[in-house]
């Protein structure tokens, strides 16, 4: 009989779960590090939610660990990589607290446009100062959502009916979707400056880490208030103290904070700042959703090797795992090359599969595509939901499979159309299990990817690769390969250099100087 650690508090419901499917369940909320790394090898299943730190240490204990299962999107708590070495299939709940997140926004812009939490101190205060809380309306003001997915478009949606004007960034939304949504795509420039109001509901990426910070917040209208209850590090809190202090910004609700649980904050105290203890998803109802889903989804692993919301594996049977294997390491570099070089909204997604790969469960390989192409913008994308947050998003997903073999045995190509462009990137495996890179926008090349690669589109004319090793080498960057290929003498030329480190912003600037340089990208696998 499987056995189940709950090692979080979450609903009862998801020990009936579990015991419903006769799978044995120990409820420990609140247990040390210590006492879960002595304790976890005698578990199947480890369910948790933010609290518990699932280390390398621990996992090198968990001898029978088969599944870890969070209750909630964020996984920041699980170490995925030693999850993945260790054999072991992470899951979460990505859609379950999504009403619960966006009402609490609401809640907090309400709290900041009347400022409630003062007043109610003032009054339960003994004092009567109408006069000191003077607040403004929302209806007519503009809100501007930053990340308009799954949370943010129901903020979108709540929004119209306070009679908002909502406006967003998210270089992941189509036109259309945008459309269906009734809100205007914008840029971040522009949103900045035309909103009364900013609600963050971006993922963590290196892109958005400190996306609010001296500059951007520089361009917003003075008066701005900001609402996030997304992800601390998405602010600088250093510079929206000073913001707030220089009268620029006349309010802020933090939900969330670069450090938790924050015990101390430059933050607290301020009065123009609302503050709650990360309870965007803190409700009776979304607990119990997501603690009976993340229960269910353990339970049918566990019992039947069914996966659901999977961030480690595809959804495949145990026979086919093995065949796919090499396969998909090479649609997720694909994915991942493409999204990694994806700056406007897409619009469709074509995958074409020749050769052995045709014989394969190429769904399961389009949705590990899709998961590698979304996951350098968005957050919890695997190749469970990653289809279904395409669908979304009004992004067309068309599959070809050709029965016939081409110069290669095997070939996998994407082809990506965003609102600005159309590419392809063709892959294939060398003996038999090698992911490699063999075409990129028509043109051939034949590159294994590293950790660290440089991308650069070039005019093809003489000196250029003598002045970027020149460059590189100036820096004390280590070339560990070159690859190079064009269309044609004097064309177009693309080079895939695997470095040993990754490139500074200094360094890529000095290459996008160089002559013929058109695109100059880091990119990372």
């Amino acid at each position: 009989m499987p056995k189940v650690l709950i090692a979080d508090t979450m609903s009862s419901r998801a020990e009936d779960v579990f015991t419903s499917r006769g799978i044995d369940v120990d409820v420990r909320p609140g247990v040390s590090a210590h006492d879960l790394g002595e304790m976890i090898g005698d578990y199947d299943g480890l369910a948790v939610r933010s609290s518990t730190k699932v280390t390398p240490e621990i996992l090198e204990k968990a001898g029978l660990l088969k599944v870890i299962g969070r209750a909630g999107i964020g996984v920041d708590n699980i170490n995925m990589t030693a999850a993945t070495a260790h054999g072991i299939v992470v899951m979460n709940t990505p859609f379950g607290n999504a009403i619960t997140t966006a009402e609490h926004t609401l809640a907090m812009m309400m709290a900041l446009a009347r400022r409630i939490p003062q007043a109610n101190a003032s009054t339960h205060g003994g004092a009567w100062e109408k006069s000191a809380f003077m607040g403004v309306e929302l209806m007519g003001k503009t809100l501007g959502i930053i990340g308009c997915g799954n949370i943010g478009s129901i903020v979108a949606d709540r929004a119209h009916g306070l009679k908002m004007k909502v406006i967003t960034f998210d270089p992941y939304l189509s036109s259309e979707r945008a459309t269906d949504l009734s809100v205007e795509k914008v840029s971040l420039e522009d949103l900045l400056k035309q909103s009364d109001f900013i609600s963050l509901h971006a993922p963590l990426t290196d892109d958005s880490k400190g996306m609010i910070n001296a500059k951007t917040i520089a361009l917003m209208k003075k008066g701005v208030q900001l609402v996030n209850c997304a992800r601390g590090d998405l602010i600088v809190e250093a510079d929206l103290k000073a913001a707030l202090e220089s009268d620029h910004m006349a309010g802020v609700a933090l939900d969330v904070f670069a450090e938790e649980p924050a015990h101390d904050n430059q933050l607290f105290g301020m009065s123009q700042v609302v503050v709650t203890p990360h309870l965007g998803a803190a409700t009776t109802e979304a607990q119990e959703k997501v603690a009976v889903q993340v229960a269910e989804q353990m339970a049918d692993y566990l019992l039947t090797g069914a996966v659901i919301n999977a961030l480690n594996i595809p959804s495949v049977s145990a026979e086919e795992v093995q065949k796919l294997k090499p396969y998909i390491k090479l649609a997720d570099q694909l994915g991942s090359f493409a999204g990694q070089l994806t700056e406007t909204g897409l619009k469709a997604v074509t995958l074409e599969y020749e050769g052995r790969v045709g014989d394969l469960n190429t769904k399961s390989l389009t949705a590990v595509t899709l998961q590698g192409l979304l996951s350098p913008l968005l957050e919890s994308v695997n190749m469970i939901n990653a289809p279904v947050i395409a669908k979304e998003r009004d992004i067309e997903i068309t599959e070809i499979t050709h029965d016939r073999a081409g110069a290669f045995q095997t070939l996998i190509t994407l082809t990506v159309t965003t609102e600005s462009q159309t590419r392809s990137v063709s892959g294939t495996l060398s003996n038999d299990d090698e992911p490699r890179i063999v075409q990129i926008r028509g043109i051939p090349i034949d590159a294994e990817l590293g950790p660290h690669i440089l991308y650069v589109i070039n005019r093809d004319k003489p000196g250029f690769i003598g002045s970027l090793g020149t460059i590189l080498g100036d820096a004390d960057i280590n070339i560990a390969t070159f690859n190079l290929g064009r269309e044609r003498s004097g064309g177009e030329a693309v080079a895939l250099i695997e470095v040993d480190q990754l490139v500074p912003e200094n360094v890529m600037a000095a290459v996008r100087a160089l002559p013929h340089v058109v695109q100059v990208k880091t990119l990372s696998f």
